[in-house]
């Protein structure tokens, strides 16, 4: 979707759309479109569109009413996304091919402004490109947005945002493909494009560099698969020189059968976006890096296919993680906490970090325990916790916080290794956290966000279409715009 800003409409854009408040006078327009929008029961509710079109000397216009709510709600700046993102769902597929987008008339700020356009770029997500036999009036039409009335400041305000809008798509694009053209390798090569020119420092270990490490956890997983494992750090230097970096941490099972411990064939393809951690952390240095963020912070992606082959890790194996600890691997399926365990000793072996979020598609229990309205967070910090709680109220990413405790712990004690893999049915998610806690230096503020209810969607979310959303990446650049950038 191309955003330009404009003095004046182009004449020949025969679609033109306004944003409105709730209950804001329309008497500028055709006396016909202000009844039709009053029969319509048009207020200008956050999210509403009206339709109507009017003749003018070149002929049939299209004016399109998105409302943005109440003018001081606490919510403002999400109300704005509605508008911007009921306008998108609403013309993508239009046959027109472009639309005029006034914001004068809302009495907008330039952030809301800025989210008015983020929301109506997101909302124009597809991934068409194995599609060969789309009707004609299923294809996307609308990939121009000229904007005019944009309050002062807009455009910078938009540079900022449209860098987000990159990562967003990034992300949704890498969990959106199938897992026989996106595995560890390709993961890789996908990343070094996009980040080509950005002036990141990019790292990658291969199986034999991570062997030599001791990182059998991660290396384990990945040994039934034809597909070598990876493991790729991204670092962004944008802060002070000599301040601690902020390091996110993704895991990236690019397709998970379980292995051994094979999971039910019905839903199993879904798990080509168990990578879904890896995505977001990859889409959020993107964005990062796209809008030269005043801040040092590091990804660092541990990439693995789960398989059940003959070399396959069996139920019951002790692997060695690089950290030294022992674990008895007794359920194969339980795999993306071996990923995570040496991905994040092995960050903390090479940087001095301030903090630490590791995000993953963990557990099915967090699913069961939060649906799809929130990620679930473990925090050994109260203030970090704090922080990433505000950052997905802002960002609309939301976060739950869960509890960590020691009488927790003692449930993934091994009796013939230093723990093993899996607790008790109960507990699923807390014991996976518990599992990742016993890896993080003391002393380190760290996080774990279990998300594996938010990357994906079955149904249209507020500015995404079924399919990926990008979930994570608004999170981490809002976190990193808050607490690290202050």
């Amino acid at each position: 979707m191309q955003i330009h800003f404009a003095a004046a409409p182009p004449a020949d854009v025969r679609l033109q759309a306004r944003i409105v408040n709730q209950g804001q006078a329309l008497a500028d327009l055709d006396q016909a479109l202000v009844e039709g929008a009053a029969a319509s029961r048009f207020t200008g509710r956050a999210g509403q569109v009206f339709e109507g079109f009017a003749a003018d000397g070149a002929g049939v216009r299209r004016v399109a009413l998105a409302g943005a709510g109440e003018t001081g709600a606490a919510d403002r700046r999400a109300n704005c996304e509605r508008a911007g993102a009921a306008l998108t769902a609403k013309y993508l597929v239009s046959g027109e091919s472009a639309m005029v987008l006034d914001l004068g008339g809302a009495g907008l700020c330039a952030d809301e402004a800025a989210a008015v356009l983020l929301a109506v770029r997101l909302r124009a997500f597809r991934h068409d490109a194995y599609r060969t036999r789309l009707a004609a009036d299923k294809r996307p039409s609308l990939t121009k947005i000229h904007v005019v009335g944009a309050p002062e400041g807009t455009d910078a305000a938009w540079e900022r945002e449209s860098a987000l809008a990159k990562g967003i798509e990034f992300t949704r694009t890498l969990v959106t493909e199938p897992a026989n053209f996106l595995y560890p390798a390709t993961f890789v090569e996908a990343c070094e494009k996009a980040f080509a020119g950005t002036g990141v420092e990019v790292t990658v270990l291969g199986e034999d560099e991570m062997t030599a490490l001791g990182m059998g956890a991660l290396v384990g997983v990945g040994q039934g698969s034809e597909r070598e494992s990876k493991l790729i750090a991204i670092r962004w230097n944008g802060g002070q020189e000599g301040d601690k970096p902020t390091v996110f941490v993704g895991k990236g099972v690019t397709f998970d059968t379980g292995g051994i411990s094979l999971k039910p064939g019905p839903g199993m393809e879904d798990m080509k976006w168990d990578m879904g951690g890896a995505g977001a952390v990859a889409g959020a240095m993107l964005a990062l890096a796209g809008r030269k963020a005043k801040a040092n912070v590091i990804g660092v992606m541990g990439l693995v296919e789960n398989m059940p082959d003959g070399k396959a890790q069996r139920p019951g194996d002790v692997v060695t993680t690089m950290s030294g600890q022992t674990v008895e691997v007794l359920n194969t399926d339980a795999e993306g906490r071996l990923v995570l365990c040496d991905a994040l000793h092995w960050a903390q072996t090479h940087y001095d970090a301030a903090r630490i979020v590791d995000l993953a598609t963990l557990t099915g229990a967090m699913i069961i325990s939060l649906g799809n309205e929130y990620g679930g967070m473990f925090a050994n910090d109260d203030t970090l916790a704090q922080q990433l709680t505000a950052a997905g109220q802002t960002s609309g990413d939301k976060l739950w916080r869960m509890p960590l405790g020691p009488n927790y712990d003692k449930l993934i004690d091994s009796p013939i290794a230093d723990m093993k893999n899996i607790g008790p049915r109960e507990a699923g998610s807390i014991t996976a956290a518990q599992f990742l806690q016993r890896f993080i230096k003391d002393g380190t503020p760290w996080a774990h966000l279990d998300i594996a209810g938010m990357v994906w969607s079955n149904k249209p979310g507020q500015t995404w279409d079924k399919g990926a959303t990008g979930y994570g990446v608004r999170l981490l650049d809002q976190f990193v715009r808050d607490v690290v950038e202050a």
